[in-house]
């Protein structure tokens, strides 16, 4: 049964003050409906290999870990701190089932190599043509390569950042939702989210609205796509498009590893 608002304030007094270890159980079960809307709207169809109890766990993992790290004294809504961790375990989870075909993960890398170098080179993302010329490909492949590198790369300003493996790294989601859960530093994060914000701020303005969008309010790319008129597809390249333009600024600025 949900605790009422008056039992969830003490709650959380109880167990980040008192370290009562009966509170954490309580706020992690009132939040547990978090993980299955956050699993379902993430997640459509089910990878080969995988059943909708593997997402679950994956997000009681991310739910466990906002539950420990949330600060309420800070104004950061739980519900939008735990959904962006709870997202980000989901799909950390499927990235190292590398569920993707080898084939295609390897066109992908050569899409993303070639989408940077064009990005550099012209200072502007690449045309579909561009690409499809650059790889000796068509442009309905091209096409379809940026939905399924939008479809299997989602959490990519992990990669961005350079993170994503140890519990020591800086996550994205947990950047832009609470500035005090960066474990590398305060100063270091208060830069990164400055250089960051900065090329987010030069994106055109729809990619900048699809960020916003995703990584903000955790809408998914279909909803996203009824928001803006265009199509699901569509979201995921324009996604694509940012992740390449973010990528490129940020390892301009000295933000993140080369690699």
């Amino acid at each position: 049964m949900p605790l009422s608002p008056e039992t969830l304030k003490k709650t959380w007094v109880d167990f980040k003050v008192y370290k009562n270890p009966q509170a954490r159980f309580d706020l992690i079960n009132h939040y547990s409906y978090l993980v299955k809307i956050t699993a379902g709207r993430l997640v459509t169809s089910m990878p080969g290999g995988l059943d909708r109890e593997d997402l679950v766990g994956a997000g009681v993992i991310g739910l466990v870990k906002s539950v420990d790290q949330f600060d309420p004294t800070r104004d950061v809504k739980f519900e939008t701190y735990a959904i962006a961790l709870i997202r980000g375990a989901i799909l950390e989870m499927l990235r190292d089932e590398d569920w993707v075909p080898r084939s295609i993960r390897e066109k992908l890398k050569a899409m993303d190599r070639a989408q940077m170098a064009l990005e550099t080179k012209f200072g502007r993302p690449p045309t579909d043509r561009e690409l499809a010329e650059n790889l000796g490909i068509s442009d309905q492949e091209v096409g379809e390569l940026l939905v399924r590198m939008g479809r299997t790369n989602v959490y990519s300003l992990d990669d961005i950042l350079g993170t994503g493996d140890g519990d020591d790294n800086i996550h994205f989601v947990e950047l832009i939702v609470d500035e005090g859960s960066n474990p590398g530093g305060e100063i270091e994060g208060k830069e990164i989210r400055r250089i960051l914000g900065s090329g987010v701020d030069k994106l055109p303005e729809r990619e900048r609205l699809v960020i916003a969008l995703y990584y903000y309010e955790g809408l998914t790319f279909k909803e996203i796509g009824k928001v803006l008129g265009v199509s699901e597809s569509r979201v995921y390249q324009l996604h694509t498009q940012a992740m390449t333009r973010l990528r490129v600024h940020m390892r301009q600025e000295g933000a993140v590893h080369a690699g």
